[in-house]
């Protein structure tokens, strides 16, 4: 508990606005020709108010019929702050969650469900405890073996399949976790290019920024992890399966097969997630006239590619790693549920109501 946030007081306890000033909602009604167009606040006491909208920077697009969000002077004039995205990103979070509900049913319910508390712990104890200056190593770890706990048990059930998982999943964190410690310190990865690292130090000087990028290596890495170890643990469940017979040693060695395959895949994920975040950032540092190995190096190229490397090194150690614990573990109910799990599942769907595994 030596992590355990002492308070939430900090959550939303900066001011965003001047007093007098109040942000709102509105909608872009005229163009003025000026610069300036015309607004009408939406949805609280001043709805139906006209007023005018200074976009503030002529360079941002602002149309006829545009929803936005933007700071209320005390003139009751508006400022543009920034454009109201809620309704596309509604409608595509119920569309997610509807095909995985529809092709996952009961599995998919679980994998939501368990998102949603992982979401939970990162809001309401991670980001306290860093911002208490809390130790991001053990935040970090902590965070991961929590979140991965809820999320592995509610989506693949309870049973020896999934504890194997999580064991992988653990020893897989643990390498991730003391791998980044020491890349980030031996890289001097210290989070002050970044603007959000420059406005958490001026306002939280208790903050390690340097924390911030290794407690962010930790969790960057908790998906794809949990991928690979599942993966390779139902491997070694279904080829026991299949070959009751097969000794453990026989069996390490076909999971392997496929876990190399996973890895191969895997590898190449990972690195083109992270280039496509950074995009932006390689764009730009790529326009000075520098190395290749000067802008590989540079403090915010060499933090994405510090997170890919940490990342991808913990997965691949976390395939055998699994798939070792998988082997010593398998029993002779693997066959017993490996036969009876998906046709349970799949008559619990027709029945509409879960099922819990052995």
């Amino acid at each position: 508990m030596v992590v355990w946030p002492a308070s939430w007081a900090m959550l939303g306890s900066t001011q965003t606005a001047d007093e007098g000033s109040r942000w709102v909602q509105a909608e872009v009604t005229t163009d003025h020709g000026d610069g300036t167009f015309g607004a009408v606040v939406k949805g609280d006491e001043s709805a139906g108010e006209a007023t005018v909208l200074d976009p503030g920077d002529p360079t941002i697009e602002v149309h006829v019929g545009d929803s936005i969000r933007a700071l209320e002077l005390p003139d009751g004039d508006l400022v543009f702050s920034d454009y109201e995205r809620g309704t596309p990103m509604l409608l595509m979070l119920i569309v997610y969650v509807a095909l995985v509900l529809i092709i996952a049913r009961w599995r998919g319910l679980g994998a939501l469900l368990g998102l949603v508390v992982a979401f939970g712990i990162i809001i309401f104890f991670t980001a306290p405890a860093l911002l208490g200056g809390g130790n991001p190593l053990v935040v970090g770890l902590v965070t991961g073996s929590g979140a991965l706990f809820v999320l592995l048990y509610l989506a693949h059930g309870v049973n020896a399949r999934t504890t194997t998982a999580y064991l992988g999943t653990l020893a897989g964190l643990s390498v991730t976790t003391l791998l980044a410690w020491w890349a980030v310190s031996a890289s001097k990865l210290n989070g002050i290019w970044s603007e959000e690292g420059v406005h958490l130090e001026f306002w939280y000087r208790g903050v390690s920024l340097q924390g911030l990028v290794l407690c962010g290596i930790i969790i960057a890495g908790l998906g794809v992890l949990n991928d690979v170890t599942i993966t390779q643990a139902s491997a070694v469940w279904e080829l026991r399966a299949a070959r009751p017979d097969m000794g453990r040693r026989e069996l390490f060695r076909r999971a392997m097969r496929i876990g190399r395959d996973h890895i191969a895949s895997t590898v190449y994920t990972i690195a083109f997630a992270y280039v496509g975040a950074a995009l932006p950032t390689i764009l730009f540092v790529s326009l000075y006239d520098q190395s290749i190995g000067t802008t590989l190096t540079s403090a915010d190229i060499a933090e994405e590619v510090v997170r890919t490397l940490v990342g991808s090194i913990g997965l691949v150690l976390a395939v055998p790693l699994t798939t070792a614990i998988g082997a010593a573990v398998v029993g002779t109910h693997a066959l017993r549920e490996a036969s009876g799990e998906d046709a349970d599942v799949d008559h619990a769907d027709r029945a509409g109501s879960p099922v819990g595994d052995d």
